[in-house]
């Protein structure tokens, strides 16, 4: 029976030349940095996206390790303002500008395509351990241009992303190399690629953690006699050590010559090291990352404290994050394979393989935490693609072979025709893929106008400056206006994200001093090494002990503020408005208990008409601008006023406002130049963003325009 079901898994293993493997790995390679170019191409043709001559990335994290690239060019930066100058992809991409020919912003657009599409070799090299040189051909051909992995592997797309699934699917290399071979040389190898990977991804841990916790379970299920297995996990709780990448690296550069040279003596000795290493690591809090990833990931709070011993509470950022959320299995399925159809095939072709080949159960910790996706979100679905894409692999051969079987009797030319019906199946599955690829049309993080603005202000503002922005656009500035900025795509918790949403959704003269106040207790907390969130620390400062007293106090005629170390600038763009509920909603709560209090109106309506004195939304929604009255069905507000926005030809905005006396209601703007309505109460229309964007009604007292275009406004503070 056991024969028969290995007879059933079996398929028919080979490997290439030298010289043809290498070539297969340059298609494979040459193919995935190809398709990364279609957007490259597509970007290319809007001039927005340009800037200086060259394509701009795509994602606002990119920003942040240009920062530091940028910095370590310059031989210098400021002091707390969070530059990664110490970081591998700012320490890489530093080098890469000095020794290439090209210029910086061709570089951080290029690296996620050459190096992302790096994937294709442990893919390959994986294969080939196993004898399977055609499968591994045929999963790099997938795995490098599958529908999550090119998303954040794409050309523009610069982060660590561009390694993070590479650097693990080289230890999965490294791990199954070793239980085939038997040799040592393979352990090590192991060990510093796990070394590598946290170097460069120091969230690495959790996966790094489940590599050597699948090969204990390997062990003790399929060869639990085998002193090397016992080996190789020594050498990854080595590696697991949370003592620097230098010192592991020392001690299992250690290890490698004790078991090497004294072999008889070093091999009594495995258990006792094991027990030592395994020790040390639970004891060092080596499996403190992987809660803390399981508490973040698994058990969200929509209201989190701050941080320190405040009773303050505030509401947590992971909620708002749509790669944090939830996914429907239809989208998980497409992130993984490209289809469905095509997610179960892989899914029954990884276990046939393991199935089939034991080691390939290794993969597991990759898989388990692909499917971590359908609660954790969708940014975990890449880590599934490598072995997903080797069960794909897999499975064609193993199905064209057989059907190659049933067409050509002949063993050479069946294995002709199976190779020839692989590369059929390899096409239908790319289909979806290089679809999706087609279709995926993003644009860069800021057009060219918004980065004119950064480039002005970077003229004119200081490197000890603040620029006051929600945390979205805190890395742009920062990179084109070499600024400091409040909050940030890594400083954006609860209790940091509160002052800012507070200072741009407040009236102008609460904004202007909770701005001042959050500028100079950032500033502060950086040399006081003070925890705690920075409203509780003003409100100690202030001796007040109600979180609603102080805030109420902040819009009142007499205030002190503490004495201005440096200019402080609100960059308000045009893309704001789109996310302004969301902005609010974090300082739209009773801080004492955390619960949400309600949020202003702010409607933003962009397809309507126009018919004499009345603006249509819809079918029974309209505005009678005449009556000064907003219908909705069967209900009828008031209008307060209405204002309406537009710029001459110089740039200049112009507005028109009518009010309707006696009446207490809604506001209607209507913005002609961007084509959109917007209907807000009085909270929304009184709040710096709008008064500061929308109309350019700034108090002077408390405000000076230093910037002002359609789409992006600067600000700077007077007090």
């Amino acid at each position: 029976m056991k024969n028969r079901e290995s007879e059933f898994l079996k398929v028919e293993e080979g490997r290439f030349s030298t010289g043809t493997f290498v070539l297969l790995l340059l298609i494979a390679y040459s193919f995935a940095v190809a398709v990364r170019y279609l957007w490259i191409h597509w970007a290319g043709t809007h001039p927005e996206f340009l800037w200086h001559g060259q394509v701009m990335i795509n994602t606002n994290d990119g920003y942040y390790w240009a920062e530091g690239a940028r910095d370590i060019l310059a031989g210098h930066h400021q002091p707390h303002d969070l530059s990664p100058v110490e970081a591998p992809l700012a320490i890489l991409t530093a080098w890469l500008a000095r020794v290439l020919p090209f210029s910086f912003e061709t570089i951080i657009l290029w690296m996620p395509a050459l190096f992302g599409s790096l994937l294709v070799v442990p893919m390959m090299l994986i294969g080939r351990v196993l004898r399977l040189d055609w499968v591994g051909f045929l999963a790099a051909m997938l795995a490098g241009i599958v529908w999550s992995y090119y998303n954040r592997t794409m050309a523009g797309y610069y982060d660590t992303d561009m390694l993070t699934i590479v650097l693990p699917t080289f230890v999965l290399y490294g791990m199954i190399k070793a239980v085939v071979s038997q040799k040592n040389r393979y352990m090590i190898l192991t060990a510093f690629m796990m070394l590598f990977y946290t170097w460069w991804y120091p969230a690495a841990e959790p996966l790094n953690t489940a590599f050597a916790a699948i090969v204990l379970i390997y062990t003790l299920i399929f060869d639990r006699k085998n002193p090397y297995l016992y080996k190789l996990l020594l050498f990854m709780l080595v590696a697991l050590l949370p003592l620097g990448w230098m010192v592991d690296g020392g001690l299992a550069t250690g290890l490698y010559l004790f078991f090497h040279f004294g072999k008889q003596k070093a091999d009594r000795l495995i258990f006792p090291l094991l027990l030592i290493a395994a020790a040390a690591f639970v004891g060092m809090g080596g499996l403190d990352p992987i809660w803390f990833q399981i508490r973040g990931y698994l058990f969200r709070e929509s209201v989190a404290g701050g941080t320190g011993t405040s009773d303050l509470h505030f509401y947590a950022v992971s909620k708002t994050v749509r790669e944090a959320g939830k996914i429907p299995f239809e989208i998980f399925a497409d992130r993984i394979s490209g289809d469905p159809v095509l997610f179960v095939l892989s899914l029954i072709g990884y276990l046939l393989f393991a199935l089939r080949y034991p080691v390939m159960w290794l993969a597991l910790p990759m898989m388990g935490l692909g499917f971590l996706a359908m609660k954790g979100g969708l940014r975990f679905t890449v880590y599934a693609v490598p072995p997903m894409a080797l069960g794909m692999g897999y499975a064609t051969v193993w199905f064209s072979q057989r059907l190659a079987g049933v067409l050509a009797g002949e063993r050479w030319q069946g294995q002709r025709v199976a190779r020839f019906l692989s590369l059929l199946i390899l096409a239908a599955v790319l289909y979806p893929n290089i679809r999706h690829i087609s279709d995926y049309k993003v644009p860069t993080v800021f057009s060219k106008p918004e980065v004119e603005v950064l480039d002005r202000l970077k003229k004119i503002a200081q490197r000890e400056d603040y620029v006051l922005a929600w945390w979205d656009y805190g890395y742009p500035i920062r990179y084109y206006s070499d600024v400091k900025t409040l909050i940030d795509g890594g400083k954006h918790s609860g209790d940091v994200n509160f002052p800012v949403s507070f200072a741009l959704t407040r009236p102008q003269l609460a904004s202007a001093r909770m701005a001042r106040l959050d500028t100079e207790y950032t500033e502060q907390a950086y040399t006081t090494q003070k925890s705690g969130s920075y409203l509780a620390m003003m409100m100690r400062d202030y001796n007040l002990t109600d979180p609603e007293e102080f805030l109420i106090a902040l819009g009142q005629p007499i205030f002190k503020l503490p004495s201005r170390s440096r200019n402080v600038y609100y960059y308000l763009p045009y893309r704001m408005m789109g996310i302004y509920p969301t902005i609010e909603f974090f300082s739209r709560l009773d801080l004492k208990t955390g619960t949400p209090s309600r949020q202003s109106t702010f409607y933003q309506i962009n397809r309507f008409a126009r018919k004499g004195n009345l603006i249509i939304f819809g079918q029974d929604a309209f505005v009678d601008l005449k009556s000064g009255t907003v219908t909705s069905g069967k209900k009828h507000l008031p209008l307060s006023l209405i204002a309406v926005t537009q710029y001459d030809a110089n740039g200049k905005l112009h507005k028109k406002i009518k009010r309707y006396p006696g009446k207490e209601g809604l506001y209607l703007i209507d913005m002609r130049d961007y084509h959109k309505i917007l209907l807000l109460d009085e909270r929304a229309y009184r709040s710096a963003y709008v008064q500061l964007f929308v109309l350019e009604n700034n108090d002077p007292d408390l405000f000076e325009p230093v910037i002002l275009t359609p789409m992006a406004k600067v600000y700077r503070l007077k007090k």
